[in-house]
């Protein structure tokens, strides 16, 4: 058989199972008038075909319904045997006009019937549907109108009140993040997220599509909580609190408890306390707060000012996030008693930051000219070159 042959006996099958399906559907719809399935004591004509077929009840139910929809639609019907239309778009047809609204008078009915039997020609079943959402705006553009406009109202004042954001902890170091936003909400977001979510310009982008959309939410919050535009939180500007015991924090291996009761790995704890505020408190032995020291600010001011007129950004090598959306960076620990000074931070985003406190790699200042530069980890660079971002120098 050559190849024509063989699609020719493909789509005379095609063509042979249609026509079948049309005369099952006409068998079925008079079995259902006649009363057969109910004389032999089946709930319904669905229930009968599936005991007597051993189909799904779904199955069964769409065969139900597709054989009354095409005694009901004769053209419809007539499309079915011809094999114009398959059963599945005769489905999508037949549910189309069902939905239309009741006051439509039957010339318009029929006329949608016509045009979505015609586009079944091209379009399947999932195209065709859609086609059938806007099917009134063909026959009756300023009935469609009128009600779309109906309906989104509908639909907005429904989604604003379902409207929800919950952040659940699982107790394995995750906390899930559901919800439901508006439309315009939406949008609002994505304005915000779209920007930060994109690859970062060298061809190493190790994070997901997903991962990459979490941390833009991340980097969203955390600027937020930089700005003064947020109200304050029990008296206080919007603030991570992190518990941990100062003399762990100097050592290398201390957990921190947020006050959500999360906990936080060594590495975070000391991550976050790069560019926090740190208040020094006496606990009693239950952990109550006997005496709670005056704040400290890290990296702020002229020492910020100065830090973002010298890094321009982060100073990640290939990183192009800009100051606004950096921390900070002791390079030798502040609670390993590294100084707050120009000479001893350094420019970070939050992905890189946290790349840093897992200890690949490591940075310092250049001895020539005081600028930040990167010594990879070996498994990146077996000679261990240091690297520099020159980012934001080559736009100068």
């Amino acid at each position: 058989m050559s190849d024509d042959e063989l699609v020719d006996s493909l789509d005379s099958i095609h063509q042979a199972l249609q026509t079948l399906t049309a005369a099952q559907l006409h068998l079925i719809r008079e079995i259902d008038g006649r009363g057969l399935p109910i004389a032999q004591h089946a709930s319904s004509t669905a229930v009968w075909l599936r005991e007597r077929h051993r189909i799904s009840i779904h199955a069964a139910k769409r065969l139900a319904d597709l054989a009354k929809a095409v005694d009901e639609r004769p053209a419809l019907d007539t499309a079915l045997v011809a094999g114009v239309v398959n059963a599945e778009q005769a489905t999508v047809i037949a549910t189309t006009l069902r939905e239309l609204p009741a006051d439509l008078g039957p010339e318009l009915v029929d006329e949608a019937e016509a045009v979505l039997i015609v586009q079944a020609e091209q379009f399947e079943p999932a195209i065709l549907r859609k086609a059938g959402e806007r099917i009134l705006a063909y026959v009756a553009p300023e009935i469609a109108d009128a009600r779309d406009a109906a309906a989104l109202q509908r639909q907005e004042a429904r989604a604003w009140q379902t409207r929800a954001f919950q952040l659940t902890r699982l107790g394995d170091g995750r906390v899930r993040v559901t919800g439901w936003l508006d439309e315009a909400g939406a949008a609002t977001v994505n304005a915000a997220l779209d920007p930060l979510c994109a690859p970062r310009h060298d061809n190493d982008e190790p994070r997901t599509p997903g991962q990459r959309r979490a941390d833009a939410l991340v980097e969203v919050c955390d600027l937020a909580t930089r700005t003064e535009q947020l109200p304050d939180n029990g008296g206080q500007r919007p603030h991570v609190m992190v518990t941990v015991p100062f003399e762990l924090l100097e050592q290398q291996f201390s957990v921190g408890v947020l006050d959500t009761g999360g906990r936080l790995s060594p590495t975070q704890v000391r991550q976050l306390a790069c560019d926090a505020q740190i208040s020094p408190a006496v606990l009693g032995g239950d952990g109550q707060v006997l005496d709670l020291g005056r704040t400290r600010r890290l990296i702020t001011g002229p020492l910020r000012r100065a830090l973002e007129l010298r890094d321009r950004g982060c100073a990640f090598p290939g990183c192009d996030r800009p100051p606004r959306w950096c921390d900070g960076h002791h390079i030798r620990s502040w609670a390993d008693g590294g100084p707050t000074s120009l000479d001893n931070s350094v420019l970070l985003c939050g992905y890189h930051h946290r790349i840093i406190h897992r200890g690949h790699w490591t940075v310092r200042l250049c001895v020539e000219d005081s600028r930040p530069e990167f010594i990879p980890p070996a498994y990146v660079d077996q000679r261990q070159q240091p690297r520099r971002n020159l980012y934001y120098y080559h736009r100068t």
